[in-house]
């Protein structure tokens, strides 16, 4: 017995700490684990303890994926609801590590993404035990709606009600009970169809005692840069409640409440871009900083959506360009 005792302890001693996950260089929270990436066991093992899985994509210098996990996973409610209710599992948005999905098929990280279409990071998936998509956290959510966010699925609401309908009851906190106004948006009669040659057109949607909102009008469409992108654009700007009639881009008559539930708007500021047939070509979802923000009308106003189908490249060459012609870049200022 006592070889055996000391033959245990000399294995725990050696025994390797356990793997924190990591992108590239950056160690992540504790509470997300490292795992073969085989995801539907890992999916049934979740279950086994109620748990469902939770996937992570984000980037090296990201600087939205280390507000979230500076400010979002340092509060002990998160972590803790996270731990209870989740495995979160880690993705590199251009990572090389393979991912067995639920069709079996095997993937490199950066054409997993590519999958899921993942156009955002930090952009966070929430599954059900069969490996459905129940709801997707495009960008970087403030603590008190991403935990919101995440108790959706705890709650297994999505029998209830969709994600958009949920975050849309979630209340605002220190903010306008107004909305804000800018020169630059369309005035009624609203009627946005789009002819070939016209304006892209950029729809924002808002609500009263929206924090986020407010800090985009007194931040975002202060910059010269952001209104110098924003000139090349047809914007209109309705509250998610809204009950002023419109023709949408395609020439249909709706209401911007209805339109807004029927784009299943989710987050507020949420940007919808149109081109010149009245087609959807991409939007934000998500709490921007105004170099990101100015970068998204510039992405759709150029044609580069067409070439470069993810937004995160995008960003990278253009932040490389402005470093080699020696711009100054403050991608948080």
């Amino acid at each position: 017995m006592r070889g055996l005792l000391s033959l245990l302890a000399v294995l725990f001693a050696v025994a390797p700490a356990p793997t924190l996950a990591q992108i590239g260089e950056e160690v992540l929270p504790p509470v997300f684990v490292e795992t073969l990436l085989e995801l539907p066991d890992d999916a049934a093992q979740a279950a086994k303890s109620g748990k469902r899985l939770l996937l992570y994509f984000g980037q090296v210098g990201c600087p939205y994926c280390k507000e979230l996990m500076q400010t979002n996973f340092t509060q002990k409610a998160i972590v803790d609801k996270t731990a209870r209710h989740f495995l979160p599992i880690a993705f590199n948005l251009f990572g090389d590590r393979e991912v067995t999905w639920f069709d079996g098929k095997v993937r490199s990280e950066k054409e997993f993404a590519k999958f899921l279409k993942v156009q955002f990071t930090p952009t966070l998936l929430l599954l059900d035990e069969k490996g459905n998509i129940i709801a997707r956290i495009n960008g970087y959510y403030p603590p008190h709606r991403f935990s919101a966010a995440l108790e959706y699925s705890a709650q297994r609401l999505e029998g209830k009600l969709s994600f958009a309908e949920h975050m849309r009851s979630v209340p605002q906190t220190g903010a306008r009970a107004t909305l804000n106004e800018q020169p630059f948006f369309i005035k009624p009669p609203f009627n946005l169809a789009r002819k070939p040659g016209s304006k892209p057109l950029a729809v924002l949607f808002e609500t009263r005692h929206c924090a986020p909102c407010d800090e985009l009008h007194q931040e975002g469409f202060k910059r010269e840069k952001t209104l110098t992108a924003i000139a090349r654009f047809d914007v209109a700007r309705f509250s998610l409640s809204g009950r002023e009639s419109l023709t949408t881009p395609d020439g249909r008559s709706t209401s911007a409440e209805a339109w807004g539930k029927e784009l299943k708007i989710s987050y507020t500021p949420s940007v919808v871009f149109f081109d010149d047939t009245g087609r959807e070509v991409f939007r934000l979802e998500a709490y921007l900083r105004p170099f990101h923000f100015a970068s998204s009308f510039e992405y759709v106003s150029s044609g580069a959506y067409r070439k470069e189908p993810e937004f995160q490249r995008f960003l990278q060459n253009k932040a490389e360009h402005m470093k080699e012609s020696g711009e100054k870049l403050e991608l948080w200022k």
